[in-house]
């Protein structure tokens, strides 16, 4: 029997420059470098995993690096805004702190004003926000103090082509209905963390991938046997899936749902974390690993700021 999704597994957006990006998540934004290894479709282009102090899934933000690539537009159909969840009262610090490092962030109230979050942009347009939250986190190894470090992922905002169909999608997969606004419908899963999906309402333009976009976002499943399981279910309804695949720090299913938005579902596995520090070294899965001197000769060294907290 399927088992519902307890939220949030990681989001996944086109950056730019990779240094610029470690720049940004890890220095500004005080995340972990957990992992630098390759976009597994493109030996020749990073991928970066972000995580908060533990590297959970549910606390990962990932990123492929494109220098080259045409700047990206936001709009149908996305996931539009990626929030991060931080202790509530630490907003004013992190607006301060975002000011300070030439980073626009606008306080926003939503559902009555019972959710207050800041929202900004990295440095390629990619949208993002923080928002005040008890969810449950390891700060004590975060790269800023740990009365304002990130928890991990709050939630994702859809910008879907067709609201109905994506929001079929998210209670298949074990969202519920949670409140309706004049421009969002919130959906929440049943974890502790990471649970919060909201699809948006209203016109949109179309949009267009690349820097300052997001190419997915990922759920949590219990183990790789459960996505054969989600497979079937998905191709007898008609929906564009991929095969089963070995992402090396789990397994995962890519599933493109009507209303146009790339989901993934994907294992939970603590393999995201691999250590306590931040990542130095690039990693690659045995299969590449044959290549390492090509793939090494062709991607940028990077370097991670220096830990500021106190």
């Amino acid at each position: 029997m399927l088992t519902d999704t307890p939220g949030l597994h990681h989001v996944t957006g086109i950056v730019g420059d990779a240094q610029q990006a470690v720049a940004f998540y890890a220095g500004t934004l005080g995340l972990r470098l957990a992992q630098q290894t390759v976009n597994f479709e493109d030996l020749l282009q990073h991928h970066l995993y972000f995580t908060d102090a533990a590297g959970e899934p549910g606390s990962v933000v990932t990123v492929f690096p494109d220098p080259y690539a045409d700047d990206g537009r936001v709009g149908r159909p996305q996931p539009e805004r990626t929030a991060l969840a931080v202790p509530e009262g630490s907003l004013a610090a992190w607006r301060e702190r975002l000011v300070e490092q030439g980073v626009d962030a606008t306080p926003v109230e939503r559902l009555g004003g019972d959710e207050r979050a800041l929202q900004f942009t990295d440095p390629v347009g990619t949208r993002l926000e923080l928002v005040a939250s008890d969810a449950p986190g390891d700060p004590h190894t975060a790269r800023v103090d740990a009365s304002m470090a990130v928890r991990g992922l709050h939630g994702v905002t859809l910008q879907s082509g067709n609201p109905y169909a994506t929001a079929s999608v998210l209670e298949t997969l074990g969202y519920e209905y949670e409140v309706e606004t004049v421009e969002r419908v919130r959906y929440r899963a049943g974890g502790e963390r990471a649970t919060v999906v909201d699809v948006l309402l209203g016109d949109a333009e179309g949009g267009r991938e690349g820097p300052g976009t997001y190419h997915h976002l990922a759920v949590r499943v219990p183990e790789e046997e459960a996505l054969y399981e989600w497979r079937d279910l998905f191709v007898e309804r008609g929906y564009e899936c991929s095969r089963v695949k070995d992402r090396h720090y789990f397994h995962s299913l890519y599933v493109r749902e009507p209303g146009g938005i790339l989901f993934e579902l994907a294992t939970e596995t603590g393999g995201i974390a691999a250590g306590a520090g931040d990542a130095t070294a690039l990693s690659l899965p045995e299969w590449f690993e044959s290549e390492r001197e090509l793939v090494e000769s062709q991607l940028p060294v990077l370097s991670v700021p220096s830990v500021e907290r106190s």
